[in-house]
């Protein structure tokens, strides 16, 4: 079992990477690259979960997103083709007296299956980079996304 941890800065309030990392709508792939839209498929929504499968490259898993506390956002691997065991995702967010926001993440990767095992032991070792890659571009995605809104709503204010 591999268990990465990442952390990245942001502009974003908690509220807004949550609405970005709970949109399962078309194109969550701009903000989630691993997240490709022939995957994606929401078998249940509510105010403050959801349950979603989701993947891409032949890997899988079906997750249920819990965000009923503003300040820490849970993801469980239910199901999944090479994922297991204790496997998902953990948000915490820290807004920061400046204005920024600080957002931890665990990944936790257990292997069901040897290809599972393999990745879960690349992730943990030499391929972290490429879970750090994919997180700071989703935060990147978001980011840019609520600037188009955020720019979108003065420019109908102001006209």
């Amino acid at each position: 079992m591999s268990t990465i941890h990442l952390h990245q800065t942001t502009t974003l309030t908690p509220q807004q990477y949550i609405a970005g990392l709970t949109d399962f709508g078309p194109g969550r792939s701009k903000l989630f690259g691993n997240s490709a839209d022939e995957y994606l498929k929401v078998h249940q929504q509510g105010s403050s979960q959801a349950d979603v499968t989701e993947g891409s490259g032949g890997i899988w898993e079906r997750l249920r997103y819990d965000w009923s506390d503003p300040n820490h956002v849970v993801l469980t691997t239910t199901d999944s083709n090479i994922w297991g065991g204790a496997s998902g995702h953990t948000y915490t967010f820290m807004h920061q007296p400046n204005g920024t926001t600080d957002i931890d993440v665990d990944v936790v990767r257990e292997g069901k299956n040897l290809k599972g095992h393999l990745l879960g032991f690349v992730l943990g070792t030499v391929g972290k980079g490429v879970l750090e890659k994919a997180f700071v571009n989703s935060v990147k995605a978001i980011e840019a996304r609520n600037e188009v809104r955020n720019n979108g709503a003065s420019v109908a204010r102001a006209v």
